[in-house]
């Protein structure tokens, strides 16, 4: 089935095709997409509704998160992602459960490589202990949250040394899930979440170099 413009414009944002603040021009747009410029203009006000891009005089750009708002989109981020884990130490299928043992194992083998594969796979991890959840309503909300994680014009898998240290954290929520102990599944996870935003916070300020 073919992806309409809302679809194809986000995801382009998500897989960093455009980054904040760089402008978003509907006859480019078309162009890049091949569609007619009526149904990019309804995607980018759908967008802008949902604060995915935002008004810079007269152009559209890709809206950017300021440190409040990452604080913010943390505090929800962490306490979703570790319901996600609770329930799906409750509800995921033993075939969900070695899955994310698999993932783990293959990721670790990627460690010190390339960022944004490291990132992709990390979002795969994370999407998959939603979808274990076995919640619809938990689904959709995290999708929202993950949306708006894209406007972060970095990944915190670039900082040096995260992304051994983050394998580790994943290593130890699926240990929970496979445990079956939801309540450790929710630590583990809401650990993973703030030392995630840790080192987003130390490399905004300068204190950690990216690779």
């Amino acid at each position: 089935m073919a992806k309409d413009a809302y679809t194809l414009i986000l995801e382009a944002i998500e897989g960093g095709l455009y980054h904040p603040g760089d402008r978003l021009v509907e006859s480019e747009l078309a162009e890049r997409f091949g569609v007619s410029r009526t149904p990019v203009r309804e995607a980018l006000q759908r967008l802008e509704t949902q604060a995915m891009v935002t008004r810079d005089g007269r152009s559209l750009i890709v809206a950017s998160l300021d440190h409040n708002q990452l604080a913010e989109l943390y505090a929800v981020r962490t306490e979703l992602e570790g319901l996600a884990a609770r329930l799906a130490a409750r509800h995921a299928t033993e075939e969900e459960v070695r899955v994310l043992r698999s993932m783990v194992e293959e990721d670790r083998a990627k460690v010190g490589g390339d960022p944004r594969e490291l990132s992709r796979a990390n979002k795969r991890f994370h999407r998959l202990i939603h979808l274990a959840s076995h919640n619809r309503f938990l689904v959709q909300q995290l999708d929202l949250v993950h949306r708006s994680m894209a406007l972060m014009a970095t990944t915190s898998f670039a900082a040096e040394g995260r992304d051994g240290v983050a394998i580790g954290e994943h290593d130890r929520i699926v240990a929970a899930i496979e445990a079956r102990d939801g309540e450790a599944a929710y630590q583990a996870l809401k650990v993973h979440i703030s030392r995630a935003y840790e080192t987003r916070l130390r490399v905004d300020a300068g204190e950690l170099k990216l690779r």
